[in-house]
């Protein structure tokens, strides 16, 4: 039997906020893979390991995490007034299937970088020194993020001392905007409610506020289903019921929300929604041994991706909380001790993260301007990446 042998795609593997991914330059893949499909699909697959019964990824790029299991295409933008467009993909560990339903916040931090030293930016608009500001237009939920890239010497800046929880070296500080947040096209409320009763067979009503801004979330009360809000990963990871109990009140969420028709649908999309769960703030200790006190925050948050509790928080769900928190009365905005806000500082397991948002009530719906944050970004390695020919 002959066995294709193995074919090199250049990539670079970086580091955005406290995700990882394999980024690659829409022109550098193969042909058949330039387009939407299952050719792309199935090259993604074999880049990152997946899908892997082992639930290792051992033998691709993955790192056996939703934060770590993940693709990014980027190209100049074909958007007017954009630089670059940016397209993600969340690869699912275990099964053979790309989520392309949503953006990732933290890996948004690093587009900029990579748009600049792939030549996907204007050099024109490029300091010598300064900060460079980069228009994203992305593609999975057709809304602009706006980057600004640090410069040094007329190269991107990735050294220096900012520091986020999640990541464990300091970093240059990369700002986003997320303009115009509402993900989709639909209400930022499809319900039409900040806060909703939510019916999950064989949990009860829960008080859920779901709303699109950044990622589609649902956020529910901590102590509504046992908990605290200052829960780290394996109290929840390890227990198979909490699991179980948060991806059914997640599939009933969906259909709620309008994502889908029947909770059976939720299977095959697992990026979104997500699911949070909020409270009041109150001291702990962060997964990193940081004693996280309660008068640091303003709110607790935990939410879980791709079925698990996230070690940190997802950029996009920051999205979420920052507008929530800027709006009278959802949950976040109660936990938080209610009022109008445009900004919070939210407790999640490997720390705090500061968030902002502006939101506004035009004709009795509310709408996002824009959330703001603060993330770091790194070239990890950068080359080829090597999968069989026959791979897709």
């Amino acid at each position: 039997m002959t066995h294709k042998p193995q074919i090199k795609i250049p990539a670079t593997y970086m580091r955005g906020g406290t995700s990882k991914g394999v980024f690659f330059n829409l022109t550098d893949l193969p042909e058949v893979a330039q387009v939407p499909g299952e050719a792309r699909d199935k090259l993604l697959l074999r880049v990152i390991g997946s899908p892997d019964p082992y639930g290792k990824q051992t033998d691709g790029m993955g790192g056996a995490t939703s934060s770590t299991s993940k693709t990014v295409i980027l190209s100049k933008s074909e958007s007017p007034d954009h630089d670059v467009d940016y397209l993600f993909g969340q690869v699912s560990i275990d099964k053979p299937f790309v989520d392309w339903s949503g953006n990732c916040g933290n890996l948004t931090a690093a587009v900029g970088a990579f748009a600049i030293n792939n030549g996907l930016v204007d050099p024109a608009q490029l300091p010598e020194n300064g900060t460079a500001t980069v228009r994203i237009w992305q593609k999975n939920i057709e809304k602009t993020i706006i980057a600004r890239i640090p410069i040094t010497n007329g190269e991107v800046q990735e050294t220096g001392d900012f520091e986020l929880d999640g990541v464990t070296f300091p970093a240059a500080e990369v700002q986003v905007e997320f303009m115009d947040p509402a993900d989709g096209e639909g209400a930022m409320f499809p319900t039409g409610n900040v806060v909703d009763d939510l019916d999950v067979p064989g949990v009860g009503t829960l008080k859920a506020t779901m709303i699109n801004a950044g990622i589609p979330t649902i956020f529910i009360n901590a102590d509504a289903i046992g908990y605290d809000g200052t829960e780290l990963q394996d109290a929840i990871n390890n227990d198979d019921k909490a699991l179980t109990l948060f991806e059914t009140i997640r599939a009933h969420g969906a259909v709620k929300m309008g994502l889908i028709s029947d909770v059976a649908e939720a299977a095959n999309r697992q990026h979104t929604p997500k699911v949070a769960f909020v409270a009041p703030p109150k001291g702990y200790v962060a997964s990193s041994g940081k004693d996280i006190a309660a008068d640091d925050i303003d709110v607790l948050v935990r939410a879980l991706s791709m079925g698990k509790l996230h070690h940190a928080m997802m950029g996009t769900a920051a999205v979420a909380i920052a507008t929530a928190s800027a709006i009278p009365g959802t949950l976040v905005n109660l936990a938080a001790g209610g009022g109008d806000r445009t900004s919070v500082v939210f407790g999640h397991p490997s720390g705090t993260l500061r968030v902002g948002a502006e939101a506004e009530q035009v004709n009795g719906q509310w709408s996002a301007k824009k959330a703001i944050m603060s993330r770091s970004a790194r070239i990890l390695m950068e080359g080829w990446v090597r999968i069989p020919g026959d791979a897709f």
